[in-house]
């Protein structure tokens, strides 16, 4: 029939017309700001600092000013300056950490590569897009004060990634101090051996010259002083004169 097509047309734009009065799943239109969606967890929006306490947000802040999201910015949004001295981190650790850390939100484009290239989990993107001010430079220019928050808020805002993030963190922790313990108590049993007995001093070796010497004969006695005459040698039998027979020899 010709015209069906527009006709079917008319009656679904009709009955989307009148269930958006009275179907709740027809109506797409939100009362802002009386009425807010729920934003998925994968929304994303300006970055934030994650703290671990939140009554001492600059003290347990997780960064440690390594600087890799200040160089992989794309429009270099991110400015930070380490600090001279080192403080202990949420586990203990001695660590630097950022005296100061900027972001200059009228320039983030929300690309989320700073929370990516992040090896502590210590920047993440936030959910927050009411950001107007009355001044661009100083009203969007976020400083650490206004950019930490703590670990419950990011709980709050991406559940699934927090926990994650915090097992494996929990395990990294776990896994260090185990380590500390085997090299604590290796320590302790290297000086609880007892010292090894120092060996017996050698008895002095005899030089040639202290030896006694001997006689020529091979015989005991005591060797006769140099450049003294040699003794004659005494006869054995067999070299004794032998008598003839008439008589006595001469």
């Amino acid at each position: 029939m010709l015209g069906s097509g527009i006709i079917k047309g008319l009656l679904v734009t009709a009955k989307n017309f009148v269930g958006s009065y009275h179907d709740p799943a027809r109506m797409v239109t939100v009362q802002y700001p009386e009425e807010r969606t729920q934003l998925p967890e994968n929304y994303r929006n300006f970055p934030f600092l994650v703290s671990e306490d939140a009554a001492d947000p600059m003290g347990t802040l997780r960064c440690v000013a390594c600087q890799i999201c200040e160089k992989e910015c794309p429009p270099q949004c991110i400015y930070i300056e380490k600090s001279k001295d080192k403080k202990p981190d949420a586990t203990g650790k001695m660590q630097l950490y950022p005296a100061i850390f900027d972001i200059d939100t009228s320039v983030c484009m929300n690309c989320g590569i700073c929370a990516e290239v992040c090896p502590f989990d210590s920047i993440k993107m936030d959910k927050v897009f009411e950001v107007a001010a009355t001044n661009r430079f100083s009203g969007l220019l976020l400083h650490r004060e206004q950019l930490a928050k703590s670990n419950s808020y990011y709980h709050q805002i991406h559940p699934v990634e927090a926990d994650e993030v915090d097992t494996r963190l929990a395990a990294e922790r776990k896994a260090a101090e185990e380590k500390a313990k085997a090299a604590a108590a290796a320590k302790a049993a290297a000086a609880a051996k007892p010292a090894t007995p120092a060996a017996p001093a050698a008895s002095p070796v005899a030089k040639p010259q202290d030896e006694p010497r001997r006689s020529p004969s091979g015989e005991g006695g005591p060797a006769p002083a140099p450049g003294a005459a040699a003794p004659a040698p005494a006869l054995k039998p067999q070299d004794e004169p032998r008598p003839s027979a008439g008589g006595p020899a001469t």
